[in-house]
């Protein structure tokens, strides 16, 4: 409801500084500025819940061009951005219709040199992601998986996870029944470090993502040591933290920033209205800083 009444240009203005822009070119762009710092990124193109089959044809299209830019304009694997997509927007109809357009982004990934991880939605798609992405880098690509750690089901998850996969830990952001998950943010990301821990001893390659600065430090004092060659810490582009950055780069662990653009701003700004529905906090952060400046 919250999310509703805030004005489409207000929703634009408070998202700028996470949003890279309303095109690849403007992501790109913000990739290789990261590079420049040392800072690696994966890019996003917002957007989810697509309706129509043109809609998936746009997405696919965007993804296509995008590893075949990354490919061509950063030359060092090691340094060069990954992707990262949502199974969602492939799809139309039954999660299963899915699969054809991501196994084909993968295989072309693959080809090119880029790494990609199938983000996480919500519960229902659980199940079909981590089938989807376990199988396409049992098949021999550099596919990633995403883990909620809201989730309760999720500890069992953790014995889905192969060796060697990357599996980028989160706490979540979509609003989940108690019955199923957790409610309360610090218990969550608690259980990010247990996971880390548990998945690091099974040879998973760690991606902890997360803003909160207490828990990034916690992750590379306690957890990352053990193992500090598969470990790498994601925060949010927008999100200043040059402190925690240098911090963690001086401990040895890589920084990755998660950078999203859009097609188009409509999309970016119907994206973000989802989001402020599901984080009814974010709604209010916007309504305080509009009437701040207003009273300003």
């Amino acid at each position: 409801m919250l999310a509703r009444l805030v004005p489409a240009p207000l929703v634009r203005w408070f998202a700028r500084p996470y949003v890279a822009g309303d095109s690849a070119e403007a992501a790109l762009a913000v990739a290789a500025r990261l590079m420049e710092a040392d800072i690696l990124a994966t890019l996003d193109v917002l957007g989810e819940d697509v309706h129509t089959a043109a809609q998936v044809e746009a997405s696919t299209a965007t993804y296509r061009d995008l590893i075949d830019a990354l490919a061509a304009r950063f030359p060092d694997v090691a340094s060069r951005p990954s992707v990262s997509l949502k199974p969602s927007a492939f799809t139309p109809g039954p999660a299963a219709e899915a699969t054809g357009p991501v196994r084909a982004l993968a295989a072309q990934a693959k080809e090119r040199g880029v790494a990609v991880t199938i983000d996480m939605e919500d519960h229902r798609w659980t199940d079909f992601t981590l089938d989807l992405a376990v199988g396409l880098f049992e098949a021999g690509h550099d596919v990633g998986a995403v883990l909620q750690t809201r989730l309760h089901r999720t500890e069992a998850d953790l014995a889905r996870i192969p060796a060697g996969m990357r599996l980028r830990l989160v706490i979540g952001i979509y609003p989940e029944d108690e019955s199923i998950a957790l409610t309360r943010k610090r218990p969550m990301k608690e259980r990010m470090l247990d996971y880390a821990a548990r998945l690091l001893d099974r040879g998973v390659r760690v991606e902890f993502a997360s803003h909160d600065e207490e828990f990034c430090r916690r992750f590379a004092r306690e957890v990352a040591p053990a193992a500090a060659d598969r470990c790498e810490v994601q925060l949010l582009l927008g999100v200043p933290r040059e402190r925690l950055t240098r911090e963690l780069r001086e401990a040895g662990l890589p920084v990755r920033l998660y950078v999203p653009f859009a097609n188009g701003w409509d999309s970016a700004t119907a994206y973000l209205r989802r989001r402020m529905a599901e984080s009814p906090s974010t709604a209010w952060l916007v309504l305080r800083n509009l009437f701040a400046r207003g009273g300003r």
